[in-house]
């Protein structure tokens, strides 16, 4: 009688990563939680990762995550103010680095597209209009960071961007106490650092001013069928 063995089964092959850019209010958290949706419901294994997401594969390792995570995200408006911009920078770089390393990394190396909600791009736009910060070092601490298989800028006015969210933090109007107009400056000034990174980089730039969701989530679902041949 003839034994026959059966083949190992197949790898599954490198999982593409698709991040998104855009100013605050642009819409990339709800085009990001979509796709991901999407992508899993026509039988495509991917992964949402947002600026809180901290499981790894070793408990210990999400721990540390999950307490560096609180340090950068979850932290005091005071005290965040007495660190100084240097520090942030450093402490942003940091968490970008382990989220890579422990979360996006090995989840692309079993196969799982990775749906990046919270790209180092818009970090990199506010740090180059920060005159107290030298841009060669911004680029420096995050140069070693994978810029995505597919990167949508979701190009929207601060103002319209505004209209939408209704209300701002601090931070989004880059600590200036000018109201509405103090945000819509500073935003339209990240804003164009962005535009800049987005030719450079050849991302897929969606002119969202008079879309609505839907048609936000179609011409996204379109040019991820077409440039990744994932279908949706």
């Amino acid at each position: 009688m003839t034994q026959t063995t059966s083949a190992p089964a197949a790898r599954p092959g490198p999982g593409r990563l698709i991040t998104f850019v855009g100013g605050d209010g642009a819409g990339k958290s709800t085009l990001a939680a979509r796709l991901h949706e999407a992508l899993n419901d026509a039988g495509h294994r991917a992964v949402l990762v947002t600026k809180h997401s901290t499981t790894a594969a070793d408990p210990g390792l999400s721990d540390y995550l999950d307490r560096l995570n609180a340090l950068v995200y979850r932290r005091d408006t005071r005290i965040a103010q007495a660190c100084g911009d240097h520090y942030w920078l450093l402490a942003l770089a940091s968490w970008y680095t382990l989220q890579d390393r422990l979360v996006i990394q090995p989840a692309l190396a079993e196969g799982a597209h990775v749906v990046l909600d919270n790209s180092p791009h818009k970090i990199l736009a506010r740090y180059a209009v920060n005159p107290d910060i030298d841009p060669r070092l911004t680029e420096r601490v995050f140069a070693h960071l994978p810029a995505g298989d597919l990167v949508f800028f979701l190009d929207l006015s601060a103002r319209e961007a505004l209209a939408r969210k209704g209300s701002f933090t601090s931070l989004e109007a880059g600590h200036d106490a000018g109201g509405d107009e103090a945000f819509i400056r500073y935003q339209d000034s990240v804003l164009e650092q962005i535009r800049q990174q987005a030719t450079t980089g050849g991302w897929q730039q969606l002119n969202v001013e008079r879309m609505d969701r839907d048609e936000v989530f179609k011409a996204a679902a379109t040019v991820v069928s077409e440039r990744l041949d994932l279908h949706l």
